[in-house]
């Protein structure tokens, strides 16, 4: 009898153990930027945020400044497995998900109002990116405000789209590369935590970043100008692997839905201020070039055929989304 008593305390001891495993488990997330940067915080309060929805259940745990991928690897590893989550700008999901590359066709968002509208959790624009995004078998579970794309140079200023001819300008998608190409430069696609050390050996003239990214990796330490010229919007995405989204149970997706929709509105409503605040931060470490209408128009003038290679690369999708981006103006 006591064999027995010790066996089936045994495997009741063995079913408690395993569903504690189950219940209980830690989701690592790759994110490009130092913690310190917005894009850190923010995954810094998501985190808070779904260890208290799911009381302790799950267990975020980040590695930042590219510690375990680079930005160009990180969808294909939290697609494999290799690791739960990760977080990837737009800009390099388009080159696997062409339509993902709107927010990178120059002025086609003419304000941050216009974004907000377009990257709204039930916009047209927002559902069909991250539904081609879930073919990749990723699940998007939120959008960061990153700001918008400026032009770092040395030397001498880059004022007009001309100034980027016989130039190698560094940029972080495919898509921007075209920018680049029918302004006269050559593009270098770099990940962003190689950007330094590229400006600081001399690889590159220009270079295309958000301005949130100057204070927080240096970049004033190898650049002498930075040129206003909001070309296009900058977006990443949380993603997460959608095998490990589904092997959670209903009360931790919930609570990392609720804690996603939190932080991602948080973030929304401050990015402006962010901005704002970062330029501040490096008035007095570089030359800050404001760009007038003039120059402004003549940018317009040599992209406006960019919107054609995204129609080309995007199809049916895109046409439909860039009728909506319209509408939503």
């Amino acid at each position: 009898m006591k064999s027995i008593f010790i066996a089936v305390a045994s495997i009741i001891v063995s079913i408690l153990t395993w569903q504690n495993a189950i219940a209980e488990q830690t989701l690592r997330v790759t994110l490009q930027l130092p913690i310190e940067h917005h894009l850190g915080q923010n995954m810094l309060d998501f985190k808070q945020a779904v260890e208290r929805e799911t009381n302790g259940e799950i267990q975020i745990e980040i590695f930042p400044s590219a510690e375990l991928y680079r930005d160009r690897d990180v969808s294909q590893a939290v697609s494999s497995g290799a690791i739960e989550m990760g977080i990837a700008s737009l800009a390099v999901l388009g080159d696997t998900v062409p339509v993902a590359d709107i927010f990178s066709v120059p002025f086609l968002f003419h304000s941050a109002e216009h974004v907000r509208r377009a990257t709204e959790p039930d916009s047209p624009i927002r559902t069909t990116i991250d539904n081609e995004i879930m073919k990749t078998g990723v699940r998007v579970l939120w959008w960061q405000a990153f700001g918008g794309a400026i032009i770092l140079s040395k030397g001498e200023p880059i004022r007009r789209p001309e100034d980027f001819k016989g130039k190698k300008v560094r940029v972080f998608g495919k898509f921007l590369g075209e920018l680049v190409k029918v302004t006269g430069g050559e593009p270098v696609i770099t990940s962003g935590s190689e950007q330094f050390n590229v400006y600081k050996k001399g690889w590159v003239e220009a270079g295309m970043t958000g301005f949130t990214t100057i204070p927080s990796r240096k970049l004033y330490q190898v650049m002498d100008f930075v040129s206003l010229i909001n070309l296009v919007d900058i977006e990443f995405v949380v993603l997460i692997n959608e095998k490990v989204w589904q092997e959670l149970t209903v009360h931790q997706r919930d609570g990392m839905a609720k804690a996603a929709r939190r932080v991602e509105k948080e973030l929304r409503d401050r990015i402006q201020r962010i901005e704002a605040e970062a330029i501040e931060s490096i008035r007095d470490k570089m030359t800050i070039v404001e760009i007038n209408n003039e120059d402004l128009d003549a940018w317009r003038d040599a992209t406006s055929s960019i919107i054609n290679t995204y129609l080309t690369n995007a199809g049916t999708l895109g046409i439909k989304l860039v009728a909506e981006a319209r509408r939503l103006e």
